[in-house]
């Protein structure tokens, strides 16, 4: 959903990130503008059934929606991402057993990791959404090397157990996407063209 285009005023708007995510941080930090992080009030928990693109879009759109509300002036990015195995969400393992048993089930698989992008400013009646899906062939991984990448990098707190942008590159037989940073956590080309749309001028 998109509104109508906002009045140029818009550009001296506050941006906002609504996540607390160190990864989605240092991402938007690379833009150059000033923002604010703000951890949006919201319950991740999936729906019944809910395919994995769904998920992502739903709460990302969640997320901006909630900080917006508290910071109606602003523009507020939200965003998520969901890895998706054979149409099955895979999330944060968040310890150390539940990463090794994600990569077992991965190692030699095809995972589409599903980053969904909300931006909104309340008092415009802006919104726009989108998602950037990037398809991840693993290799076939030994248990070996899936614990030396897993004791090396202890990617916890990152969906699908992996980190493209450190070792966990070399897990990975080929990655398939038309947005370089998805992988990381936030697609930066849909990014700076909702904001620009929102009224923040990024050059």
């Amino acid at each position: 959903m998109t509104s109508a285009p906002p009045s140029s005023q818009a550009e001296s708007r506050a941006l906002i990130l609504g996540s607390t995510s160190r990864y989605r941080r240092e991402l938007v930090s690379r833009l150059g503008l000033p923002f604010e992080a703000i951890a949006p009030d919201v319950d991740e928990t999936p729906q019944p059934g809910e395919k994995p693109a769904d998920l992502a879009l739903r709460l990302a759109i969640a997320k901006a929606r909630d900080v917006a509300r508290r910071h109606p002036q602003a523009v507020v990015i939200g965003s998520d991402q969901v890895a998706d195995l054979a149409g099955e969400p895979l999330g944060k393992p968040g310890t150390h057993e539940r990463a090794v048993a994600q990569l077992r089930r991965m190692r030699g698989q095809t995972v589409v990791f599903q980053t969904a992008l909300a931006v909104v400013c309340a008092s415009t009646g802006f919104e726009q959404s989108d998602i950037a899906a990037v398809r991840v062939v693993f290799r076939d991984l030994s248990d070996e090397e899936i614990e030396h990448y897993l004791r090396s990098e202890q990617p916890y707190d990152c969906a699908g157990s992996a980190k493209s942008e450190g070792l966990g590159i070399a897990l990975l037989e080929r990655i398939d996407n038309d947005d370089p940073t998805a992988l990381v956590g936030l697609p930066l080309i849909r990014t700076c063209r909702m904001i620009r749309a929102a009224g923040v001028r990024v050059l």
